[in-house]
């Protein structure tokens, strides 16, 4: 039987309609909201590429189950942490890095760096590679991912 589930989403209240409460987040953001950042990488939460942030914490949605959530916490995508007129320090450190290349881990990279720039204002490249090491990237743009993040901790 169909449930109700309410949940803050990018600054909005939404209710989705579940059959199932332990139901992956991230099937709630693609499925029901049509919010296409958080990918499906490995299911496992090995990959990253389906990183959030709940209550500014960097979290794997595809191993979040929807019960864990409470409507009062805050959800947060690639889409809500930024927009196209005021991006993100850390969006705009990619793009001028052009740290995106197959796009497959950008999505997890990003939402990561978020997180831990938050924490920790000015890292060294040491700590921005150690923060994103369980971040997969299939098409070797390392190098300029770790660029960005550290050109986003000095805007």
């Amino acid at each position: 039987m169909a449930q109700r589930k309410s949940l803050n989403v990018n600054g909005k209240a939404v209710t989705v309609d579940i059959d199932d409460p332990d139901m992956p987040l991230l099937y709630a953001l693609r499925d029901n909201l049509a919010l296409h950042e958080p990918r499906f990488g490995c299911g496992l939460a090995q990959c990253g590429a389906c990183t959030v942030h709940i209550d500014g914490k960097a979290v794997r949605s595809c191993v979040t189950p929807l019960s864990s959530l409470a409507a009062r916490q805050k959800v947060v995508t690639l889409e809500g942490l930024g927009s196209p007129q005021k991006l993100h320090p850390v969006q705009k450190a990619f793009i001028e890095e052009q740290a995106a290349q197959c796009g497959y881990c950008i999505n997890g990279m990003i939402m990561e760096s978020a997180a831990f720039l938050a924490r920790n204002k000015k890292p060294t490249e040491a700590q921005v590679k150690e923060a994103l090491a369980k971040n997969l990237c299939r098409c070797g743009t390392h190098a300029r991912i770790v660029k960005a993040v550290l050109r986003a901790a000095n805007s």
